[in-house]
């Protein structure tokens, strides 16, 4: 590894491609990004171009790669040792493994249109097979049943796969299939367990699932250690030498990585539109019955780890809501002020169920309710409880987390723009009573895979992660409130279930 010491990662979501470039200490020098399409039709369907997607990889790479010379720092392209992909996880398509072009637009995680798919197969009794092997509640959000629709309605894919040249699966796979000019088929154990056909237990696609779902399981990828040598790519010639892809992973599974999360009962909580809550649970798959599901975090250096998910609907769009819909702030930014300002120990109570309940509850006829209205409500104690909802919900995950994994939290670590907010992040350490530690970094899918990658390259320790700088919030709430207030939200989530 002589002279090679930058790792890229590229970090492909929902909204758009990231290309990261970091140093031999896990610093981050450089970043570009391109946003893509939003393919949606009269339906509601959501779609994205497959082909736009890999050459707006291509393209960031290509902008990161022209600015390496640029402020000083004089960063040359034979130095870059590999490169690491997360993804957006449930996103689904097909291709011709002839042409390597793809056979219809992805079907976007967003997207329900095989929800028909998934009431057949619930009708036939399966849907607790499908949870029993997966971890995962029967639903059109994996990847499975878009698959499935793909094969039943993209009259090409039928003839591909006679010929034997269909390709199928998530975006790595697509990604470093094209990076590797066709060579490589293969996806990592993370995205496998999102796609409700991989068996958590046996560790392996499942024969009863692929049947299930009318899935050829011999069309589908061969399943890699999240750190293994996903095959070799110069970009479409951008760089004078083939370099490895070293890491794929799904964009949370690499956040948990990015974070550090290595050990069981280690929690990060990604602070966006929603929010995505994840606990390292060790080698041991542990079912939960109350509302969350059961993934594998990564398979690296050989050992395969597991995770408890629980996904939020509405945390920083809450705050949105008071912007642009209820018009009490002009930005953001406002509510850490009017939260202070608000009166502290009052009965309100926010609940976001905008288009129902996430995780826990999974209520999706649930609606939005302000409860505990008194003369002395204003505008700054509608703010504050906004603004606590994020924390209460948090709150509900950590705590089924708990409950199930039977481990004790001794720290939550978060990211994302909501933890910006210092009065937010006082609040949830203290209804956790718990640690909570704000990290520096931002870009935490793409900085998992870079440090996965790195650490396999032997360029990066194994506790990279630990270098990242974090601003840590102590719970300094009495036991007595911070009871009183958790059971005035649980009363008030009761309100509308």
């Amino acid at each position: 590894m002589e002279n090679k010491k930058y790792i890229i990662g590229i970090d492909q979501s929902t909204q758009g491609t990231k290309a990261l470039l970091f140093d031999e200490n896990g610093q981050l020098l450089l970043r570009e990004d391109l946003p893509h399409r939003q393919i949606v039709n009269e339906a509601g369907w959501v779609s994205h171009d497959p082909e736009e997607i890999y050459q707006n990889t291509i393209r960031v790479v290509k902008q990161l790669l022209g600015n390496t010379q640029k402020g000083g720092l004089k960063v040359d392209a034979s130095e870059i040792a590999g490169i690491g992909i997360s993804n957006q996880r449930e996103t689904a398509l097909i291709w011709d493994t002839r042409t390597g072009k793809p056979l219809a637009d992805a079907i976007v995680w967003q997207c329900s249109r095989s929800q028909d798919i998934c009431e057949e197969i619930k009708n036939t009794g399966k849907d607790g097979l499908v949870q029993q092997k997966t971890g995962l509640k029967l639903s059109p959000y994996f990847p499975a049943s878009k698959l499935a629709w793909l094969l039943q309605n993209v009259g090409e894919a039928q003839e591909a796969l006679k010929a034997d040249a269909l390709g199928m699966g998530t975006i790595d796979t697509w990604l470093v299939y094209k990076l590797t000019r066709g060579m490589v088929y293969k996806t990592d154990y993370s995205n496998a367990s999102r796609t409700q056909l991989f068996n958590i237990f046996d560790l392996k696609w499942d024969e009863e699932l692929c049947e299930t779902f009318r899935i050829p399981m011999n069309s589908l990828p061969e399943i890699c250690d999240s750190d293994s040598c996903f095959g070799m790519t110069d970009f479409e010639g951008l760089l004078s030498a083939e370099i490895p892809i070293h890491s794929v992973m799904g964009d949370s599974h690499a956040a948990l990585f990015g974070q550090g999360c290595v050990q069981p009962g280690m929690i990060k909580a990604t602070y966006g539109t929603g929010s995505s809550v994840m606990m390292n649970i060790g080698i041991v798959p542990v079912q939960s019955d109350n509302g969350v599901v059961t993934s594998l975090a990564w398979k690296l250096d050989g050992e395969v780890n597991y995770v408890m998910e629980g996904n939020i609907n509405y945390t920083g769009a809450a705050i949105t809501w008071l912007k642009d819909e209820v018009r009490l702030i002009d930005s953001a930014s406002e509510t850490e002020g009017l939260s202070r300002a608000a009166i502290q120990d009052d009965s309100l109570y926010f609940i976001p169920a905008f288009t129902g309940l996430g995780a826990p509850y999974w209520n999706s006829k649930a609606k939005g309710l302000l409860c505990g209205i008194t003369r002395t409500t204003r505008r700054e104690e509608i703010v504050r409880a906004a603004v606590e909802s994020i924390a209460y919900q948090i709150q509900d995950i950590v705590e089924t987390f708990v409950r199930d994994a039977g481990k004790s939290v001794m720290e939550l670590r978060v990211d994302g723009g909501p933890t910006r907010n210092a009065y937010l992040m006082q609040f949830q350490s203290d209804i956790l009573n718990t640690k909570v530690s704000v990290s520096e970094a931002e870009e935490m899918s793409g900085i998992g895979v870079a440090y996965a990658a790195g650490i396999a390259l032997g360029i990066y320790e194994k506790h990279v992660a630990e270098k990242i700088g974090r601003k840590i919030y102590e719970a300094e709430m009495e036991e007595t409130l911070r009871d009183k207030k958790k059971n005035g939200w649980k009363e008030a989530v009761g309100m509308i279930l």
